[in-house]
């Protein structure tokens, strides 16, 4: 018993104090610190799988906005995004509700990232073929891109806008030479029928930036994609383009086939960034293309996956727009703390009244039950993004109700035991045996409860359900390791128990019960 307590008082204080130490705060949701909500919902035609992209866009459009923790869900067909904390809420607004718009532009050139020595490099592109592999091809290109070895510095902004302007490669090469900084082109420059500076996709392998020209095809000239495995090369994404798309394309291939690299690339551009440049290989496809490229199995799948969301993009409009002041925020969660204290004041108050020395017992486990839980949430805050919502502070002044049942259960068994005839040190034990499997069950039944909503409610509801059962689990824990533990000391104590007016026999409505 002793070690039990022991070991418990020492998890609590260590995990606490080391939450302390560290600074780390439970992180707050939209209702606790203000910010903007904004629900989107899909308009006309669209493809289930795209929604999934349009999140993945909106999450890196978010990180963009150096939001700190924000929520970017499906709910259904619609797609919810918290910002809590934002300050330009506006902008927010715009850049989370632009539609995304799949692009094939031609490459012009190579650049070296903003600010970066780029050396001479051999780099590796996919590659586009014919679907049919009877088809006429030519040998692959030379896969070896040599760069100049170049910094750049950040000045010239307009002599490096009109460069781009231009289409120039050659206008661009000579500001890089000079070290005049060329930065990527913004969202808000990012238009069809201009040339623009973007980034490659992480991982696609090249170039870090490409000089692009003006879109020559979009996703509307796809009819769908998907990946496959295509024998000796690998996993491959095959392409079919409709009618109006595949003549756009068999434009760009004739145009760019003879050149050499990196000018005999297509970039395919979705939202700002290259997702792949592949090679062409014939001058003409009739429709259906082939990229191939040493993709792994989900590189594979994940660009076919943005070229389908191209095919059909999915236009979003605002459902709803919640926007939360700081101010009210701060209310709310002052509110939500000043309701807890004041809901743990009365509970403290009242079992000590009624409990007398065991009352002491039920303090003591709901401080430590509180000091687990902020410790946990803000430990969980830090390593996993978990906010802390106005819903989550009802469900852990609920759980306070929770948590005390349990003691109550054990201490109105504890009366009868002793009313029995049993002294009170005998009852302790036995006593706890019998309360714990009610015990079990009452916080089972919360669990479940809990369980259910989690799972199958959405919004501010998830965050009440999973704070009330994370709370019910760890009164379990407090219950089993510290609550019998300290009882089962106090009532080997005889002065404790014989205490005139607030020992433990009189706490059990038993004075005259034997120690």
């Amino acid at each position: 018993m002793r070690t039990y307590l022991v070991v418990t008082f020492l998890v609590v204080a260590i995990s606490f104090g080391a939450t302390i130490a560290s600074g780390d705060e439970p992180v707050l949701g939209l209702d606790l610190q203000g910010g903007i909500s904004v629900v989107l919902a899909p308009v006309g035609k669209f493809k289930a799988e795209s929604l999934d992209v349009a999140v993945d866009i909106i999450r890196d459009r978010v990180d963009g906005l150096g939001v700190a923790e924000p929520e970017i869900s499906r709910q259904g067909d619609n797609i919810v995004v918290d910002l809590p904390g934002v300050k330009d809420r506006n902008k927010a607004r715009r850049v989370v509700g632009q539609t995304a718009e799949l692009r094939f532009r031609p490459v012009l050139a190579e650049l070296p990232a903003p600010g970066a020595t780029v050396s001479t490099t051999t780099t590796t592109v996919p590659s586009i073929t014919p679907a049919d592999p009877t088809a006429t091809t030519t040998p692959p290109v030379d896969e070896a891109a040599t760069t100049t070895t170049t910094t750049a510095t950040a000045d010239g902004s307009e002599a490096a806008k009109a460069a781009v302007a231009s289409c120039d490669p050659n206008q661009i090469a000579a500001l890089l030479t000079a070290g005049t900084e060329v930065p990527n082109t913004t969202r808000a420059d990012d238009r069809r029928s201009a040339c623009v500076v973007l980034p490659l996709r992480d991982g696609q392998g090249g170039a870090p930036r490409l000089l692009l020209g003006p879109t020559e095809l979009t996703g509307n000239g796809v009819d769908s994609a998907r990946s496959r495995f295509a024998q000796g090369e690998g996993y491959a994404v095959s392409v079919r383009f409709t009618d109006k798309g595949a003549t756009a394309f068999d434009a760009l291939a004739a145009a760019s086939f003879p050149k050499s690299p990196p000018e005999n690339q297509v970039a395919i551009v979705l939202d700002g960034e290259v997702q792949s440049a592949p090679a062409f290989q014939a001058a003409s496809f009739s429709g259906d293309v082939q990229i191939t490229g040493s993709f792994t199995p989900d590189e594979a799948s994940d660009l076919a996956t943005i070229i389908n969301y191209g095919a059909l993009p999915v236009q979003l409009e605002e459902l709803t727009v919640q926007n939360v002041s700081p101010t009210l925020g701060q209310d709310q969660l002052d509110a939500g703390i000043a309701a807890g204290l004041i809901g743990l004041l009365l509970v403290a108050l009242y079992m000590v009244a009624y409990y007398r020395l065991l009352g002491l017992v039920v303090v003591i486990g709901l401080l430590m039950t509180g000091a687990l839980v902020y410790a946990l949430i803000s430990y969980l805050g830090t390593a996993i993004g978990l906010t802390l919502t106005l819903a989550g502070v009802t469900g852990l002044i609920v759980s306070v109700g929770v948590t005390v049942d349990s003691y109550v259960v054990y201490f109105e068994r504890l009366k009868d035991e002793v009313r029995t005839g049993r002294t009170v040190r005998s009852s302790v034990d036995r006593g706890f045996a019998r309360s714990f499997r009610t015990i079990i069950a009452a916080d089972l039944v919360s669990l479940i409860g809990a369980l259910v909503l989690y799972f199958l409610a959405i919004g501010s509801v998830r965050g009440f359900a999973f704070f009330l059962g994370l709370s019910t689990i760890l009164d379990l824990a407090v219950s089993y390791f510290f609550m019998h533990p300290l009882v089962a000391l106090l009532a080997r104590r005889p002065a404790l128990v014989r205490m005139r007016g607030i020992g433990i026999a009189a706490g059990l409505d038993a004075p005259e019960v034997r120690a």
